[in-house]
């Protein structure tokens, strides 16, 4: 079977696709002939920066994979060769809390990820594809749609008429506005894009902001939500834009950290914090329970992800330098068809 793999220090440049034996599942295991993978911005910085990310190189990167089940092992109870599965992105997070355990276990970090023909995943951590679903879809949930459901469901639920502010315009915020429209919330999202501002709000954005013509865009925030502030944000800056989603936050509200493209580090003022009794919810991805609840709201609504570009496995190399461009609106897939 062919895979693909990061060889060195060298970016993007340093993948390169190689041959193995096609692998056996193990008691409790399954094997998957893979369809199709998507890639997401932790894949990259995976691939661009590797020593503190993986055991060791080479390394075969990517968390989410959608195929089918080839050969089972032992106690696979639930599951039969031929299912259309997904892969959940934590192999040892299926309920509750996460663990030391979960946080082992990611696929494409501690774990060898999915960018490959063939591969051998616990079966209690794939869920089934909905039948509305076509493999390309499939792949671009795991990570981030659940990461995005996890936000916005699981701390504090957001609810119908309540304000959301939502960052950018990636893979997450983009789900995380689907969510939003099947939940009946209002949304304001933030951009330095105009055009994927227009886009966004075709599939349901309330309000924009270009942070770039609005720098002091925590002022507009809380001016289109008449003083108060909003009731939740899907904060994906970190330490860069944390200070004025603080002060964009209704008192009580909810601020979900869900990434640092904005800083990793840097000066946050806890007084706002507390004075405003906001709650901070720090967000990596999802429990496998937490997939398939997502999953059963989405096909109720047949909600369909949204999907930028398709390349296939021999262009492995062109979509990372697609989604290093941040010229993409939705997810950016790798389709195995021709391999």
């Amino acid at each position: 079977m062919r895979f693909w793999a990061i060889t060195s220090e060298m970016g993007i440049s340093s993948l390169s696709m190689n041959k193995k034996a096609i692998p056996k599942p193990g008691n409790k295991e399954v094997l998957i002939s893979v369809r199709a993978s998507s890639i997401n911005y932790r894949d990259l910085m995976t691939v661009e920066d590797p020593k503190p990310r993986v055991p060791e190189l080479p390394w075969c990167p990517n968390s989410d994979c959608s195929g089918v089940i080839e050969e089972l092992g032992g106690a696979c109870e639930g599951l039969s060769v031929g299912d259309r599965v997904m892969g959940c992105f934590f192999q040892n997070w299926s309920e509750g809390d996460i663990g030391s355990a979960a946080m082992s276990s990611a696929l494409g970090g501690s774990l060898p990820g999915v960018l490959a023909e063939y591969v051998v995943l616990k079966a209690d951590s794939v869920v089934k594809i909905p039948e509305y679903l076509d493999f390309i879809s499939a792949a671009a949930l795991p990570c981030a749609a659940v990461t995005a459901w996890h936000a916005m469901q699981y701390r504090i639920p957001i609810k119908k008429d309540e304000n959301v502010l939502i960052m950018g315009t990636g893979g997450v915020s983009i789900f995380a506005q689907q969510f939003a429209t099947i939940l009946g919330a209002k949304t304001i999202v933030l951009s330095s894009s105009d055009h994927k501002l227009e886009r966004i709000k075709k599939i349901g954005a309330d309000y924009s902001i270009n942070y770039n013509r609005f720098p002091d865009w925590e002022k507009k925030v809380t001016e289109l939500t008449d003083g108060v502030g909003v009731d939740h944000i899907l904060e994906v800056g970190g330490a860069g834009t944390l200070e004025k989603s603080i002060l964009a936050t209704r008192i009580g509200g909810h601020i979900a950290l869900i990434g640092i493209l904005a800083g990793a580090s840097g000066k946050v003022v806890p007084t706002g914090i507390m004075r405003k009794s906001l709650n901070v919810s720090g967000i990596y991805v999802g429990s496998k329970t937490m997939f398939q609840n997502m999953l059963n709201v989405m096909d109720a609504s047949k909600l369909m992800p949204i999907i930028d570009q398709t390349f296939s496995f021999n262009s492995v190399k062109d979509s990372f330098h697609l989604m290093k461009s941040g010229k993409h609106f939705g997810k950016i897939v790798v389709s195995f068809d021709d391999a």
